[in-house]
């Protein structure tokens, strides 16, 4: 129960930064609730289309539709106290991550899917969301930007999974993924830690610049 009111709160939390995201873009109200529910749903969509897994979570729970359009339409209103939150949103979006990730886990291992496809689906869900926010706002994914995002997500999949399949109870290996996983991501927004970036000038390019 603990989980689902957590993970309505992070579906929330990702809509609200989606629609900041399109009022930094100058989008109509309209692009701004469907930017809150690609972001907030995409990853949990795409991972349901990949496994085959129907009905899809939002057709499955309808409310999940009206709590992401509300919360994107509730941003247009405080939009102007939302810079003052920066830190907050970070955060929240971190407990999304994570809390979408073990989401992932969980369907894939229903459905019985093996290890690796049971973390690929713990990633899809956690981070492909941000990942659609920011191809549609015409932006590089914030995922291929030197963020350690996906990594806190596959480390997060991997400490639920293996917990799990070691017998420990699932409340507890939930509680340790996640403060791990959320831990791991709040470290890497405090001390701006990121993945080494791959930087390729051809020979011909500088010569050019001389």
């Amino acid at each position: 129960m603990l989980f689902q009111i957590i993970f309505v709160i992070a579906l929330a939390a990702e809509s609200m930064t989606a629609a900041l995201a399109a009022g930094r873009r100058n989008m109509d109200w309209f692009g701004v609730c469907v930017l809150g529910c690609v972001t907030a749903l995409g990853g949990g969509t795409t991972r349901d289309v990949l496994l085959g897994h129907y009905p899809l979570i939002w057709v499955e729970q309808p409310a999940y539709l009206l709590v992401t359009t509300a919360a994107a339409l509730f941003t247009i209103v405080v939009a102007r106290v939302m810079e003052w939150l920066k830190l907050t949103f970070l955060l929240l979006d971190a407990v999304g991550l994570v809390v979408f990730t073990i989401s992932g886990c969980m369907v894939a291992m229903e459905m019985g899917q093996p290890a690796l496809i049971v973390i690929v689906a713990g990633m899809i869900t956690g981070c492909v969301g941000g990942v659609l926010r920011d191809v549609l706002c015409n932006d590089v994914p914030l995922l291929f930007a030197g963020e350690l995002y996906a990594t806190v997500s596959a480390i997060t999949a991997c400490l639920y999974f293996f917990g799990i399949q070691a017998g420990f109870p699932a409340e507890l290996v939930t509680i340790v993924a996640m403060a791990i996983g959320f831990g791991l991501r709040a470290l890497a927004i405090a001390f701006k830690i990121e993945m080494p970036r791959f930087v390729y000038a051809p020979v011909r390019d500088q010569s050019s610049k001389r």
